[in-house]
């Protein structure tokens, strides 16, 4: 379904009944609305969810932004080390603005939120600039901002930026190695399963030039942690403890500047979503919204 929100166009669907709580769910960088699989939404609406997920802008069937150009990011840095306001096409403010618009298009007034990596830096920009919109928030491998932790390790970093595929069998292909990279040490790897999804998603849309644009937004979006410090909503932060790519410091910095957040840390999840975690994710995120302490 595509609905006009924030002036954009926005693809999104749903799971559950519209009468129940709204969950929205928005994914990480260059990632589209499908990579919170569908099994994933269907246990959390059995929680008596009304689940929410979209393509971010540059990504999936949402609008896309050819006009901007592909960013020079040595550019965008050098700019912000000298103080200047760098040159993007868009900022993490108006990818947050997004789902809020996509929450009022849709007649919802407050939301649950959740987001995985890139997604969970928009639902925390989400929590700072739209308080009065946000019910709880679920921050899953994601990180505040802060300069001062520690990078993604080399490995992960260049899975991350390695060379685009050009075809539906380069896609599979790179799918499986950067799961080899970043994915969870700890749980069995699913090499069909990561093939399967890799060849639907790129059937589905095959859009490289966003990923720039989305990381520019990333990187000029600079240290949320005194935004996340005047936050009061009910929070739940959840890290693999072998995350490469957004180590678990990310997740733990996160937990510390939000008064009263909780934090839930896998042993042995990476930078991704094994199947063996969904209960325990969902049981956190469930548990969350309807206002209950978790027990650990």
């Amino acid at each position: 379904m595509n609905i006009d929100a924030n002036g954009i166009s926005i693809t999104y669907d749903t799971f559950g009944h519209s009468s129940h709580s709204p969950l929205l769910l928005v994914m990480g960088l260059g990632a589209q609305m499908t990579a919170w699989d569908d099994e994933f939404c269907a246990q959390l609406a059995a929680e008596n969810l009304y689940v929410i997920r979209y393509d971010n802008r540059d990504v999936g069937l949402s609008s896309h932004f050819d006009d901007q150009g592909v960013p020079d990011m040595q550019q965008l840095v050098a700019d912000m080390m000298a103080g200047n306001t760098p040159n993007i096409a868009y900022t993490l403010d108006d990818m947050a603005a997004d789902g809020i618009g996509l929450l009022t298009a849709l007649g919802i007034d407050q939301a649950h939120i959740c987001g995985a990596s890139l997604g969970g830096m928009i639902v925390q920009t989400m929590a700072i600039n739209h308080p009065e919109r946000v019910l709880t928030m679920t921050s899953i491998m994601s990180t505040t901002g802060n300069p001062g932790l520690p990078p993604a390790s080399p490995e992960a970093m260049a899975a991350l930026t390695s060379e685009r595929a050009d075809n539906v069998e380069q896609a599979m292909d790179r799918a499986v190695e950067v799961a080899k990279v970043i994915g969870s040490p700890g749980f069995p790897k699913d090499e069909v399963r990561t093939r399967a999804k890799a060849k639907a998603s790129f059937e589905r849309s095959f859009y490289p030039d966003g990923v720039a644009r989305q990381m520019a937004a990333i990187v000029a979006h600079g240290d949320r942690r005194s935004g996340l410090g005047q936050l009061k909503l009910p929070t739940l932060v959840i890290h693999g403890t072998d995350d490469p790519l957004v180590p678990v410091t990310g997740g733990i910095d996160t937990h510390e500047n939000i008064e009263g957040a909780e934090l839930m840390l896998i042993e042995g999840m990476g930078h991704d979503l094994p199947r063996e975690t969904w209960n325990q994710i969902v049981s956190g995120i469930a548990s969350l919204t309807r206002g209950e302490q978790r027990a650990d």
